[in-house]
C-alpha cells in the first residue's frame, strides 16, 4: 500500500510540474501576444504619422497653387491698370 501511495505522490508531483510548466507556456505566449500587440500599435502609429505628412504635403501643394493664382490675378489688375482699362 505504501509503494502504491507513493507511486500515486509521484504522479501527482509529475502532473503538477506538467500543469506549472503549461502555465509557464500560456504565460509565454501571453507577452509575445502583448509584444505583437504593441508593434501593431507602433506601425499604426507610423501609419497615421506618415498619413498626416502626406495631408501636410498636399495642403502645402494646394497653398503654393493659391499663392500661383492670386500672383497671377495681381499681374493682370496690374496690367490693366497700366494700360488704362477698367477694372468692373
Amino acid at each position: 500500500m505504501a509503494l502504491q501511495a507513493d507511486a500515486l505522490t509521484i504522479q501527482a508531483d509529475a502532473l503538477t510540474m506538467q500543469a506549472d510548466a503549461l502555465t509557464m507556456q500560456a504565460d509565454a505566449l501571453t507577452m509575445q501576444a502583448d509584444a505583437l500587440t504593441m508593434q501593431a500599435d507602433a506601425l499604426t502609429m507610423q501609419a497615421d504619422a506618415l498619413t498626416m505628412q502626406a495631408d501636410a504635403l498636399t495642403m502645402q501643394a494646394d497653398a503654393l497653387a493659391l499663392q500661383g493664382i492670386a500672383q497671377f490675378n495681381l499681374l493682370q489688375i496690374n496690367e490693366m491698370l497700366y494700360l488704362g482699362i477698367k477694372i468692373k
